[in-house]
């Protein structure tokens, strides 16, 4: 066992120190003080070696040898095994004989605290296109504006700022390479949607990259006839997510996270346009020198392959 943190002897130095006591002809007094305890301590640690030899100067669980209120085994095995046919913890209690707070207990232990828990676990099912360009993630995220900096960041409640409103943030992630494009815009709604898409589309193809596929989540501005005649105009497939499945779009949603932790939230902002102006260095930093765990540590930039539109020779 590990020796507690504030234990002043170590296994090691308990066995030297009933050595001094027993061969060496220390007295308690002086053994104590050699190793910094008190004569009560060296006399415990002496009766315990003789007691059980080198063993039992060894740390000893705190765990008490007997629990009166402590359930058996197998009503620890009933209880979950009855929260595996659906039943309340008021029913297991009142079926085992417990209290709540013990099937709670138990349940937490096993994992099964909610009746959710009890589903299987879908696995998950990840994927990547071979090709930049075979696929685009485009989702959106609302940021509240910012017309000073808030309670938050200055800590006087008189600077707060109440109904500021929103604005939103687009984003567009490549499937296989990870490059991503943002824009700031009012609003979601399709006017903004459409304008974004070709902004995307122009962002890629400056790139070197055509865009053949896009995957969206349902919201309106999406499912508008405008947006689908954008779609087609560009020769773009689009697909949509499975409802109340936002891991569909799992890179987007990945891609957010980043950018509100490293961008959005990490930094203090005058006002909404300074935070959009921060926006353009960060995306910078993200495509062309950010490392990305899901595509072996190197910069998106780097997936593109060499052609005869090599943007790699291009940066500065």
């Amino acid at each position: 066992m590990n020796t507690h943190k504030h234990a002043r002897l170590t296994f090691a130095r308990r066995l030297q120190m009933v050595q001094q006591l027993t061969f060496e002809g220390f007295s308690f007094s002086q053994a104590a003080a050699e190793h910094g305890v008190t004569a009560a301590t060296a006399r415990k640690w002496l009766a315990r070696y003789l007691a059980g030899g080198e063993s039992g100067l060894e740390d000893a669980s705190s765990r008490p040898t007997r629990s009166p209120r402590s359930i058996s085994p197998a009503k620890a095995l009933l209880i979950v095994e009855l929260r595996r046919r659906h039943l309340l913890q008021a029913r297991i209690a009142r079926a085992v004989g417990v209290s709540e707070s013990t099937v709670s207990r138990v349940l937490a232990r096993a994992g099964l605290s909610k009746l959710s828990d009890l589903k299987p676990v879908e696995p998950v099912q990840r994927y990547e296109h071979e090709a930049p360009g075979d696929l685009l993630h485009i989702d959106t995220k609302k940021l509240g504006r910012i017309e000073r900096p808030g309670h938050r960041v200055t800590g006087d409640r008189r600077d707060s700022v109440n109904g500021a409103g929103w604005e939103t943030l687009f984003v567009a992630v490549d499937d296989h390479a990870r490059i991503a494009f943002t824009e700031m815009q009012p609003d979601e709604k399709a006017p903004q949607a459409v304008q974004f898409l070709r902004d995307a589309a122009a962002y890629y193809a400056s790139l070197g990259v055509q865009l053949r596929g896009l995957l969206t989540d349902n919201g309106s501005a999406f499912r508008s006839r405008d947006f689908a005649a954008a779609c087609k105009d560009l020769g773009i497939q689009h697909r949509f997510t499975r409802a109340y499945r936002p891991q569909t779009n799992g890179k987007a949603e990945r891609f957010i996270q980043s950018a509100l932790r490293e961008w959005a939230y990490g930094w203090t902002y005058q006002n909404s346009r300074h935070r959009t102006a921060a926006l353009a260095s960060w995306m910078h930093h993200y495509n062309w020198h950010r490392p990305h765990s899901g595509i072996g540590n190197v910069a998106p930039i780097t997936r593109l392959k060499a052609s005869g539109h090599n943007v790699l020779t291009l940066h500065i």
